[in-house]
């Protein structure tokens, strides 16, 4: 493998992003209006805190991280069991690596620049929803050695998406009961 380089989401990336979001995410998993909201979202104090990760000019990896105050906690989010106020944590969106180049550290990398850039926007930890159907569970054990920890599960979470966005899931097709699993990673002190 030839060296990745890692560069902030800007929008040059979008075209190739969504390329990969939706082959390995399922079809209509992100448009182009999504992505506009979900790169503004992690934006603040000038700082950015989504990546992207590159070999040449290929798009092989990208997180998307909503910055602190950004979001918006909904229906699959707990914030009563965080043990932080809603305006201390920063929501990690997605995380995808294109398969020709998983298990080469990429995901943990972008984990690792994201919670740097996060940390200078003034969170102190990162939610995610884990897809627990993921090839061999790969995501959450990923979340978990990164200092992930289960929240609460939440059956059916995508289903959402189905109904109203035209997901199409990658095993279950329009009629997702994938269970997300609401996890926080706590930052440690920079």
């Amino acid at each position: 493998m030839t060296d990745i380089a890692y560069q902030p989401l800007s929008p040059e990336h979008f075209e190739r992003l969504l390329q990969l979001a939706n082959h390995v995410h399922g079809d209509n998993y992100m448009d182009s209006q999504s992505l506009e909201n979900f790169y503004q979202a992690g934006l603040k104090n000038g700082i950015n805190a989504s990546w992207v990760a590159l070999d040449g000019e290929r798009l092989v990896g990208f997180r998307l991280t909503l910055a602190a105050g950004n979001w918006q906690p909904d229906k699959w989010c707990s914030p009563n069991l965080w043990q932080l106020s809603e305006d201390q944590v920063c929501y990690f969106k997605c995380n995808t690596v294109d398969e020709n180049y998983r298990a080469a550290g990429i995901g943990s990398k972008m984990l690792k620049l994201s919670v740097g850039e996060a940390q200078k926007q003034g969170a102190k930890a990162g939610l995610a929803h884990i897809w627990l159907a993921s090839p061999g569970n790969s995501a959450f054990l990923y979340f978990s050695k990164c200092g992930g920890k289960l929240v609460k599960e939440h059956p059916g979470k995508w289903q959402d998406n189905c109904d109203n966005d035209g997901y199409v899931c990658p095993i279950c097709g329009t009629q997702c009961d994938c269970v997300a699993a609401e996890m926080l990673l706590r930052f440690k002190e920079a």
